[in-house]
């Protein structure tokens, strides 16, 4: 089955459908690093990344890495570790996972740009949680509760439709 996220701020999976945010430029075929654009298409999904510290009992069937101060994710588009886990060195660099905020407690890696990755054709896109919707610099949002719902319904051959 394949979860979809449509242009209005829909998330649909079977016949759940939940309330959705994505990126500040809409989504876009042709997406760059730093666009601020949520990429269309149709993406696998990765692990589940989650602070063990904050979160508890993941019933999911994907597979699963707690996060641990010093990680992040690389955007830095002249790095060998582009679009990667990696150590958290600075904001220009890569992306904080272990974050004060609870953006990151629990998220999903969607697969775009990982196999091969693409120099400059954008980094961490994530399935992450939200409180408020508000517009992402790429990813794809949504509540901690419907998150938890999700995962429980999803497996490793679940695809993310984005349209």
């Amino acid at each position: 089955m394949m979860i979809e996220i449509k242009k209005n701020g829909l998330l649909k999976y079977k016949d759940f459908a939940c309330k959705c945010s994505f990126g500040k430029s809409g989504i876009k075929l042709k997406k760059i690093e730093g666009d601020n654009a949520t990429p269309k298409g149709t993406f696998s999904l990765g692990k589940i990344y989650y602070r063990k510290d904050r979160i508890k009992n993941i019933q999911s069937k994907l597979y699963k890495k707690k996060i641990i101060k010093g990680m992040g994710w690389c955007h830095n588009i002249n790095s060998k570790k582009y679009n990667q886990e990696s150590k958290f060195l600075n904001y220009f660099e890569t992306e904080n996972l272990f974050r004060k905020d609870h953006k990151y407690d629990i998220f999903i890696l969607i697969n775009y740009n990982t196999n091969p990755v693409r120099k400059g054709k954008g980094s961490a896109i994530f399935l992450h949680l939200t409180k408020k919707y508000k517009p992402t610099r790429g990813c794809v949002t949504i509540t901690k509760k419907d998150f938890f719902y999700l995962i429980k319904k999803i497996n490793k051959k679940t695809k993310i439709k984005i349209n």
